[in-house]
């Protein structure tokens, strides 16, 4: 994990994920502006968040036709130069294509960057490679999510906007330190005369190399439906908090929320690696941000704002060890050279449910109220309970 390659890929990750993390709490809001009701100015998140997902399914193909390096650069300039447009206009006109295209971006370094950690460390140490991975994801998003929320009223839409469009490009730098491709930990390099000495595992057809399409539905159906819940219920209410109209209270719940959930992350990491506890944190973690939901919508509905915040802790703190838990599952039922596939599948799971969760709970804030729209999270992370991976898989990847 001291690698110069690892360390690169840290860095481009917290400079990409601070233009994703600015910007999504303010563009509802953005959307707002220009007329658009709770349910349409959510959606606009849900637009992102399906690109994202689309774009995902394709990623590993792009790793083998480009390799790493080149795909993370692609990945950067998406996201991050179309955003520049938003000033011109809060109409849905201009936002949702400038979403589409920024979601194809998050979508190529949400998969590539996760692959990465994977492939860069042996599989002895990959949950806490993937916890700290998750603390580069979360530290921009407990600056920004929150920083996003008190800047967008003190210095005004454009300037939020233009940083959020500048930060991922500082991520091109970080990338030129990674080789163009990325053994797998546990393949054998093979020197390749187009490629140079690195190639990757994924769909290699010498000995030793990994059919990418060998994550069986089967086997990832459990962890995949359990991060789609979760994730929808923390992406909604991320959406939702800045939309409830306590500007001040939004802030400090959207900062206790993403501190827990690197926190979350991180424990997760070490239970799972130290006392081989990986694939049974999720159910517990679920059970926390179930509770964390509800505590939430008891705050919104008296009025209290330290419970909203309260609350808000409880989901950052499930929601991260369920991230952690169930990638590390994935990439475990995976196996060797499959890492690309398998951060795919997650990050599917995450986006979609993020997006789901962003469109489904505003419209219930707009039809119902606040409150209602955190008990619809709770009661979805009650019900994924049943999909939570118990245990992990060392003998057959591909088993259920």
């Amino acid at each position: 994990m001291r690698s110069a390659p690892f360390l690169a890929v840290l860095a481009a990750t917290l400079a990409a994920f601070g233009g994703y993390a600015l910007l999504l709490p303010v563009l509802p809001l953005w959307a707002a502006a220009g007329g658009s009701g709770p349910g349409l100015a959510g959606s606009v998140t849900g637009v992102f968040m399906a690109a994202t997902v689309v774009s995902q399914l394709g990623v590993p193909a792009l790793l083998r036709a480009v390799g790493h390096r080149a795909a993370l650069a692609l990945g950067a300039l998406a996201l991050g130069l179309p955003a520049a447009l938003l000033p011109l206009s809060p109409s849905l006109a201009l936002t949702m294509p400038v979403a589409v295209v920024r979601g194809i971006g998050f979508g190529v370094l949400t998969v590539t960057g996760a692959s990465l950690v994977s492939d860069l460390v042996p599989a002895r140490i990959r949950g806490r490679a993937t916890g700290v991975y998750g603390i580069a994801i979360g530290l921009p998003q407990l600056v920004l999510l929150t920083g996003g929320v008190w800047a967008w009223s003190r210095l005004g839409p454009t300037t939020v906007l233009l940083v959020g469009a500048v930060l991922p490009l500082l991520a091109l730098p970080a990338m030129l330190l990674l080789p163009r491709r990325v053994v797998p930990a546990g393949l054998d390099p093979a020197p390749d005369a187009t490629n140079g000495p690195f190639v990757t595992g994924e769909g290699d057809e010498r000995p030793g190399g990994a059919d990418p399409a060998g994550l069986r539905a089967r086997s990832a159906a459990g962890p995949w439906l359990v991060m789609l819940v979760c994730a929808a219920s923390a992406g909604g209410v991320i959406t939702v908090l800045p939309l409830t109209g306590a500007s001040a209270s939004a802030a400090v719940a959207l900062f206790a929320l993403t501190i827990a959930q690197l926190a979350g992350r991180a424990a997760s990491g070490e239970l799972g690696d130290r006392f081989g506890l990986a694939g049974r944190v999720t159910g517990p973690a679920l059970a926390i941000t179930a509770v964390g939901a509800g505590t939430a919508a008891a705050g919104l509905g008296t009025g209290t704002s330290w419970v909203v915040v309260l609350g808000a802790g409880l989901i950052g703190l499930g929601f991260g060890a369920v991230q952690n838990d169930t990638l590390v599952t994935l990439f475990d039922r995976a196996g060797p050279g499959r890492s690309g596939t398998a951060s795919s599948v997650w990050n599917t799971a995450y986006d979609a449910g993020t997006g789901v969760g962003a469109t489904a709970l505003s419209a219930v804030l707009g039809a119902a109220g606040a409150p209602w729209s955190f008990a619809v999270a709770a009661a979805g992370c009650v019900l994924a309970l049943g999909a939570a991976p118990w245990r992990r898989v060392h003998d057959d990847p591909a088993s259920g």
